[in-house]
């Protein structure tokens, strides 16, 4: 029995848990059952209902007392933070049983959405969530795909951006899974000031060497001039970087990033019989779902706040 789902990942602040609370509320909407399943052990005030909780196997704050780890300035609470992430997604591959008996009722008939930590370390650098997602996928046959959130507001700095891309190809490279990146928060990117180019520059990642003006403008950023064009070319090398964008309080915003993952992880393949010349011709084609066969919709709300 094959499931779907999505991997929702992205830095502290980029809105995912947002996203997920958002995200399966338009789900419902258009008839899927779904199931989210948070697998951040320090998120304790979740704004959506939880079939699945890590906390019931660990948390961060048990973990932090157990090994008398507490803060002790600004710097040493976030290597504090960080370790004890790792040592819960660690704790958690070990006891991947668990997590595969909790999923195990809801794989049959129901969409999984999964919300990780906000440690981005956990998915460019560290092995344990790779491993951990690898293992569900192989004993469940999930077609998963990663959905990366970065909020928008990081294009109004250069250097910023530039962070975001690699963040973002590194995680990429790491997952090996297929992956949509999104500039969330968009309906808020005006309030951050005048872009020094349109949207489309920034969700297609086109030259970056425009960029460079800008950020020899920074004083931080003009010092490592030459760093910044060697990483700029690298991410123009691999050429697989680019963004779409979120208001997750927009149905039609929502609807379409939903058309990107469905026909990512195949989801819109699901129940068609057909030779390979007709999955072929659904996998070219545009991304005509079926958003407005849901008029209801029109109507209805996301209540994300």
């Amino acid at each position: 029995m094959v499931a779907y789902g999505q991997v929702v990942i992205g830095p502290p602040g980029s809105g995912k848990t947002t996203y997920c609370n958002g995200m399966s509320q338009f789900l419902n909407l258009i008839g899927r059952k779904v199931a989210v399943i948070n697998l951040d052990p320090a998120n304790d005030a979740l704004p959506y209902e939880c079939a699945v909780n890590i906390e019931d196997l660990i948390k961060l704050s048990d973990v932090m007392v157990e090994h008398s780890l507490g803060p002790n300035g600004d710097l040493a609470r976030i290597g504090i933070h960080h370790a004890c992430l790792v040592y819960c997604m660690d704790y958690l591959e070990k006891n991947i049983d668990w997590l595969e008996s909790k999923l195990e009722p809801l794989i049959k008939d129901h969409y999984l959405l999964f919300d990780f930590p906000g440690q981005v370390e956990l998915f460019f650098l560290h092995s344990n969530a790779k491993k951990v997602i690898m293992k569900l996928i192989k004993k469940f046959d999930l077609r998963l795909t990663v959905v990366h959130l970065v909020d928008a507001h990081l294009c109004s700095d250069p250097g910023k951006y530039v962070s975001a891309l690699l963040l973002s190809l590194s995680t990429m490279l790491h997952l090996e899974l297929p992956h949509i990146n999104v500039l969330s928060k968009i309906d808020l990117i005006e309030s951050y000031g005048k872009l020094a180019f349109n949207l489309d520059f920034y969700t297609d990642v086109q030259d970056l060497s425009y960029l460079q003006y800008h950020l020899d403008q920074d004083p931080c950023s003009s010092k490592y001039r030459k760093l910044s064009k060697e990483l700029c070319e690298v991410i123009e090398d691999y050429s697989l970087v680019n963004f779409t964008t979120l208001d997750i309080q927009d149905k039609e915003s929502v609807g379409n990033l939903v058309k990107l993952i469905d026909k990512s992880n195949g989801y819109i393949f699901a129940g068609i019989e057909g030779s390979a010349v007709e999955f072929s011709k659904i996998a070219a084609g545009p991304l005509d779902w079926d958003y407005y066969r849901y008029p209801f919709l029109m109507a209805a709300s996301l209540d994300v706040r």
